[in-house]
């Protein structure tokens, strides 16, 4: 990999990830934390942007960390109508979409393309997004649902599945476009995909409530249980929305988030944690065994990825499930840094052909 320096930034809720890297290498990283009452103080997640910037400009500036020399900058690809995977050029149409969450989801990785392109007019370097969260290449029959008009999004930690997937490859002396894979991010959300010749083609929405319960999401759930609960028990569209991304799951079973406390919790006896843990991990079992039969049995490997890997019971639990479809690795953590440093260098050597974002959804609708 060519010896490019990368500048990444991934914002989220109350702080900044960011990173200098020379090749694979990393020179520099840090989590730039910022101040939550400050935070609120702004309309939106949009108006942070001078704050945000100067605090990190000022823990670059402690550090003693130039960023002279730096050959692109890239953020998290916050706020975008959903594309097709890859390293896109932050032009003037993403950078709208990125500001005013195009996508209509409120979320920090919006600052994202509007950090790295401020960095980038300031050096004079390209800017871009890789993988951005909502990439979309589901195939025609994973769009469907039983309700017409009614069709799957995607929401998936896309720049980490894809990264794993083509690390996991290269480890194997294969390239990612020959491979199939069921990739997993196990974390805060959970996201289960099957990757066919290089094409995300399915996966859950860990927005929309899909896949298995995650810590904070509720997964999929029956939904004439929700038209009860909306009818019966008068809870407005806000308190579902939350079910879905922030009081689902864990959260709204055992009043916590946190993956170590529960399994702490049922390693004591806790009952309710011991069912509430052991169900999880049958959920996702279950789509993984969905996205084999998407890739009609055709898996050269399931890849687990994310926080909770670190888990070596949850990763035994799923091989006990799931060894019998393909072999099982696990890469604890993420690579979301670098990934977005690998695309960048991708991009800037040639090796992948960089995209220009359109501001149209890759997916508009079917013709008839």
């Amino acid at each position: 990999m060519a010896d490019y320096r990368i500048f990444t930034i991934n914002p989220g809720s109350t702080s900044t990830k960011i990173a200098l890297f020379e090749g694979e290498k990393a020179l520099f990283s840090k989590t730039v934390d910022h101040d939550a009452a400050k935070l609120k103080e702004f309309s939106d997640v949009s108006a942070q942007l001078p704050y945000r910037k100067e605090t990190i400009m000022n823990e670059l500036e402690a550090a003693g960390i130039t960023l002279d020399g730096v050959d692109a900058f890239v953020g998290r690809g916050g706020g975008l109508l959903a594309v097709e995977g890859g390293v896109y050029t932050i032009n003037d149409v993403l950078l709208d979409h990125a500001v005013r969450g195009a996508n209509g989801v409120s979320h920090p990785a919006q600052l994202g393309p509007q950090i790295a392109n401020e960095f980038a007019q300031q050096y004079g370097k390209p800017a871009f997004v890789v993988n951005p969260p909502d990439t979309d290449e589901l195939i025609d029959e994973a769009r469907m649902t039983g309700i017409k008009g009614v069709y799957r999004n995607v929401h998936l930690h896309a720049l980490n599945l894809k990264e794993t997937a083509i690390r996991h490859a290269a480890s194997q002396g294969k390239k990612y476009e020959e491979q199939n894979y069921i990739v997993c991010h196990l974390g805060g959300g959970l996201s289960v995909s099957a990757h066919r010749k290089g094409q995300m083609i399915d996966g859950n929405d860990i927005v929309g409530g899909e896949g298995p319960m995650a810590p904070t999401r509720c997964g999929a759930v029956p939904a004439a249980e929700l038209i009860k609960i909306c009818f019966a028990e008068g809870a407005d569209r806000k308190e579902l929305t939350a079910l879905c991304q922030k009081t689902g799951g864990f959260v709204s079973h055992l009043g916590t988030s946190d993956a170590r406390e529960v399994t702490k919790m049922a390693r004591e006896g806790n009952k309710a944690a011991e069912r509430v843990w052991n169900a999880m991990l049958y959920q996702i079992v279950k789509f993984i065994g969905s996205m084999a039969c998407a890739l009609h049995g055709e898996v050269d490997g399931i890849l687990l990825g994310g926080g909770m890997v670190y888990d070596e019971s949850l990763v035994d639990a799923i091989k006990e499930g799931c060894g019998w479809i393909a072999p099982v690795y696990a890469y604890p953590g993420e690579f979301e840094m670098e990934a977005m440093a690998a695309g960048a260098i991708r991009a800037l050597s040639g090796e992948e052909k960089l995209k220009v974002y359109s501001g149209e959804p890759r997916w508009k609708g079917f013709d008839d």
